[in-house]
């Protein structure tokens, strides 16, 4: 994953928990980087790594670290660092999910190493639709749970989500049925 997202990481520890725990993570994760390049990649067992170590240390599950980092990445990170490209996804939530397949294109203009999910649409209705999510990188659930609860936050319209396909029962990917 990009520096970016460690980056993004270390932010939503310092600014919820203070500087003090993020050096706690650090240490405990056994990650020896003191600062992360936002352009830079790097392996993904580094984000795991901090991810197991914010759960020791905050007192959390990793899903909960998981889940509350996809909140904070579409509240904060992505408003901050591509707000122009977030607000073009569209005018409301449903708009915004019916254009995610194609939104990768356009991010893998600025990071061409990036390996992203697919995203698939299926069952649309009025309040509701199926995001079927296809992603070569194991243990992201929790954070593509978090991703939708803030995209929820961010049009304002909060979301249920139920969790309908699963690698874990056999499935080739995960799906939700996303309901506002």
């Amino acid at each position: 994953m990009y520096g970016l997202v460690n980056k993004s990481i270390q932010n939503l520890v310092e600014t919820n928990f203070g500087p003090d725990k993020w050096e706690a993570i650090k240490l405990k994760s056994g990650i020896d980087i003191d600062y992360f390049i936002s352009t830079q990649p790097y392996d993904d067992s580094v984000t795991f790594k901090l991810a197991v170590a914010a759960s020791e240390v905050l007192g959390i599950s990793v899903d909960e670290v998981l889940v509350a980092f996809g909140e904070w990445w579409i509240l904060k990170t992505s408003m901050e660092k591509y707000g122009g490209l977030m607000q073009a996804g569209g005018n409301n939530l449903k708009e915004f999910l019916m254009n995610l397949p194609l939104f990768h294109d356009r991010i893998m203009m600025i990071y061409p190493k990036l390996t992203p999910p697919e995203f698939k649409i299926s069952e649309v209705e009025d309040n509701s639709l199926v995001l079927h999510y296809f992603s070569k990188r194991e243990g992201l659930v929790s954070f593509m749970r978090g991703l939708l609860l803030g995209l929820g936050k961010l049009y304002e319209s909060p979301v249920t989500l139920e969790h309908t396909l699963s690698k874990t029962t056999g499935s080739d990917h995960e799906a939700f049925k996303v309901s506002w």
